[in-house]
């Protein structure tokens, strides 16, 4: 699939150069010259230990991986761009030692981090229409705050979509985008396995947003999910998104997050459901502290499948860094949590805290405790220090998960 995008991407660069007339066609040349010149290249590492401690393996998981990127991008030409990134993953020492859902150990807890060189993304972007980005090709997608669609940074091979994408802003308050998605790269790849590395997808996503001001910014967003090699997690979801702050005095604000949405089976899904999401956060913040609570509900059902799901999600970003919950139980979960985030001696600080319960019934999912450290260091190098804990009840086992991070970018 990855010499599919990259063929489609220089063909239709191909075609642009070629559609131009022949007596531009020496300042094209010119053009492309002084474009390949000046490409913009960015190279970046990042080394990752983890540790896990999960209590349902009789034996503990470490990893020391190191991901290197490529990233190349000419000038644009005439509003026209393309960009080519390449990530290779390497353990580094720690072979047999954690189970990186491509090697086979099952004795060991999951680190999904699998060996692998893997184009991450190439796409012609054209900017010419004022307002309006166009992009084709293998890409990354974020929508909001990555809770429905994102590209789950944090692993050290990325997801990315092979997709085509259209997005406009209406002047300076609202804008408006759709993208039809017809692969998923996922985390496990490139090698295919269990799970799969890609989902063969017919999916769009459409999502629009108008800012009132700072006190609220509205967002609206109706994907329809199609999996054909996963019918499970085909889904159609429609939501709302309100987003603002308050300002106290000039040091201090109020900000806030409320959220609804509704999503049922869709495409193949042999499951005939629906199921709500909601979330509360109200926080107070400064320039060096903060704190917030919130209240995130998925909703479940004592039947199976019946679930709200997330995913093409950065699940890693909710409901606990002990990753205990990338698939929403059956009974759904209710997370209520609260945060604290400073700075202090150089490092930018965060300290959480979540008490997890099904949705569905009386069961006890558990609690977990979440800090992390981050230390960036001149402009091109940064050290994070990350841990997790959680105490499990009526839900999996107790799962420790700590990580030491150190990342260069130039």
């Amino acid at each position: 699939m990855a010499r599919t995008v990259v063929r489609s991407v220089s063909t239709l660069a191909a075609a642009i150069l070629a559609a131009a007339p022949g007596a531009r066609a020496d300042s094209f040349t010119e053009q492309l010259a002084a474009s390949v010149k000046e490409s913009t290249v960015n190279l970046g590492f990042r080394y990752r230990f983890e540790a896990v401690d999960d209590d349902a393996f009789s034996n503990d998981a470490s990893a020391s991986t190191l991901r290197s990127r490529l990233t190349i991008a000419p000038r644009p030409i005439s509003g026209f761009g393309v960009l080519l990134e390449v990530d290779d993953l390497r353990d580094i020492g720690t072979e047999g030692r954690f189970n990186d859902t491509r090697n086979g150990v099952t004795t060991r807890p999951v680190v999904a981090d699998p060996e692998g060189t893997d184009l991450n993304q190439a796409y012609l972007r054209y900017t010419g229409l004022e307002g309006t980005d166009i992009i084709l090709g293998r890409q990354r997608i974020e929508r909001a705050n990555q809770r429905f669609v994102g590209g789950v940074g944090w692993r050290q091979n990325e997801q990315t979509f092979d997709a085509a994408s259209i997005s406009h802003k209406f002047g300076e308050k609202a804008n408006a985008s759709y993208v039809w998605i017809g692969q998923v790269n996922r985390i496990n790849g490139p090698d295919d396995g269990n799970p799969p590395a890609d989902f063969d997808s017919n999916t769009h996503l459409l999502d629009g947003s108008y800012a009132f001001g700072p006190a609220l910014t509205l967002s609206g967003y109706w994907y329809l999910m199609d999996f054909r090699n996963a019918d499970a997690s085909s889904n159609e979801t429609i939501g709302l998104r309100g987003t603002g702050s308050f300002a106290i005095n000039d040091r201090w604000k109020i900000p806030y997050t409320a959220e609804f949405a509704t999503q049922s089976d869709y495409a193949d899904n042999p499951v005939t459901y629906s199921a709500k999401y909601y979330l509360a956060e109200i926080g107070i913040s400064s320039a060096k502290l903060g704190a917030r609570l919130g209240y995130e509900m998925l909703e479940g059902d004592d039947v199976s499948g019946k679930a709200f799901r997330t995913p093409l999600a950065t699940l890693h970003a909710f409901q606990g860094w002990a990753d205990k919950f990338t698939s929403t139980p059956n009974q759904g979960i209710e997370d209520l949590y609260v945060a604290v985030t400073g700075k202090a001696l150089g490092a930018d600080l965060l300290l959480r805290f979540h008490d997890f319960r099904a949705e569905a019934g009386s069961s006890d999912w558990g609690t977990e405790f979440d800090f992390s450290a981050n230390w960036p260091i001149a402009k091109h190098y940064a050290v994070l220090l990350k841990g997790a804990s959680y105490d499990a009840d009526d839900y999996a086992a107790d799962t420790s998960k700590y990580w030491l991070m150190l990342s260069a970018s130039f």
